[in-house]
């Protein structure tokens, strides 16, 4: 899709003041809350992640809504509980190798806790035993077998960095292997083959990773209606995940984009909404969602408890417009994206069709109207993830977005003044 001539309609009077009433200030106040050290990260199962959850659904009660937590569980979650140890030496010379810049958790890897050192091989070598495995580009799966096979000490194989030179934190992946799994950076990796070819190397490396069952915690939340009895009233969900990846043991990872700054923008769209709702029979509810970087865990909770007829807006990261915004439509969504659109033109944001891999899909799949919003996430899942990468202007132009689309999908909105 393509919302064309953004900008070009004027938005009913009543609807231009609601998007006067959105405040940037507001928003980037919430993504430092959010963002700040207390909350370490927000992962799932944290007493950071949790604290998010309660400070959240306290500022939704603040805006006269009904809140509670729904607490579910959450299985296989990864979890970095040391610092990876990786260094590499030939003739003498040893270089040491720095997590998230050089080396990464690979999430297939099995554990392990303590430093093991051993020579390097070429995944094609005959002999493996009790060596580091270095896998091409595309084959770890086959290196793995290999080295299962022939009883190696664990398998590098190669990823690549976002543009600042980091490698991004995830904690959801394949099944875990038998063997060590470690990601080395492009360049680290092909200067490891090329000190192979020319004699031996070691190859020292740790990677205490784990998978954890946990508890996920939504936020729910429903603003009261005068119309309760009125069977034309509409519902719409406003979404977004409040979850991180988690801080590393001796990192901080903020997750200001993803997705503190989506969370910002739906809590400001329900509280212009909340202080003068728009004209019908309309049920405003909020979910503010755990476990999305897991899995999508809190979505796949929520979702089957809601009423068919429920319409859900999913907003994935609010940090960096930049020339459109994504959106995906999935289930019964055609008169949603219809309205969608119509808002974006009145709001002067472009859209155009996009993949959004998060909450959205979890609410289409059980057959709910759902459509996910994306619009950027600088420094995504990594250290540079900061509050001030949040670019002021995307947040309120989120915000207008759903408050505008909200507006429209009231039964009364079109003859409203």
């Amino acid at each position: 899709m393509s919302s064309t001539l953004p900008g070009t309609e004027r938005p009913a009077a009543g609807l231009a003041t609601l998007l006067e009433a959105v405040s940037a200030q507001r928003m980037q106040s919430t993504v430092r809350e959010l963002a700040d050290d207390r909350y370490t990260g927000r992962r799932v199962g944290t007493p950071g992640g949790l604290a998010a959850a309660t400070w959240l659904a306290e500022r939704l009660g603040e805006l006269g809504a009904a809140t509670d937590l729904s607490g579910f569980d959450v299985a296989n979650v990864r979890e970095l509980y040391a610092t990876p140890v990786l260094e590499w030496s030939t003739g003498g010379q040893a270089q040491r190798l720095e997590h998230r810049r050089d080396f990464v958790e690979h999430l297939a890897s099995a554990d392990l806790p303590h430093p093991n050192s051993a020579p390097l091989a070429h995944h094609s070598d005959a002999d493996l035993r009790d060596r580091w495995v270095l896998a091409e580009a595309g084959n770890w799966a086959q290196a793995c077998e290999r080295a299962e096979a022939h009883g190696a000490a664990g398998v590098l194989t190669v990823r690549g960095a976002d543009a600042e030179g980091w490698m991004p934190k995830m904690i959801a992946g394949p099944p875990t292997r038998q063997v060590p799994v470690i990601a080395l950076h492009t360049e680290v990796h092909a200067h490891l083959a090329e000190a192979l070819a020319d004699g031996p190397v070691q190859v020292t490396g740790s990677m205490p990773l784990r998978q954890i069952t946990t508890r996920g915690h939504n936020v729910h939340a429903r603003f009261p209606h005068p119309a309760q009895g009125d069977a034309s009233r509409v519902r719409v969900l406003l979404s977004a995940h409040y979850d991180g990846v988690g801080d590393d043991p001796d990192r901080r990872l903020p997750a200001a984009a993803d997705n503190a700054s989506g969370v910002a923008a739906v809590l400001e769209a329900a509280r212009v909404l909340a202080a003068a709702p728009p004209p019908g029979a309309l049920e405003l509810m909020v979910a503010f969602l755990d476990a999305e970087e897991a899995g999508a865990w809190g979505s796949a909770h929520h979702a089957p408890t809601l009423p068919p007829d429920t319409l859900v807006i999913n907003l994935d990261g609010a940090a960096h417009l930049h020339q459109a915004a994504a959106v995906e439509a999935g289930g019964p969504a055609h008169a949603l994206l219809a309205t969608l659109d119509q808002a974006a033109r009145l709001t002067g944001v472009p859209l155009r069709a996009g993949a959004m891999a998060s909450d959205n899909r979890r609410y289409a799949a059980a057959g709910l109207a759902a459509i996910g919003i994306g619009m950027g996430m600088p420094g995504y899942q990594t250290p540079a993830e900061t509050p001030n990468r949040v670019q002021a202007d995307t947040l309120p132009a989120a915000a207008r977005l759903l408050v505008a689309t909200v507006w429209h999908l009231a039964p009364s909105a079109a003859s409203a003044p």
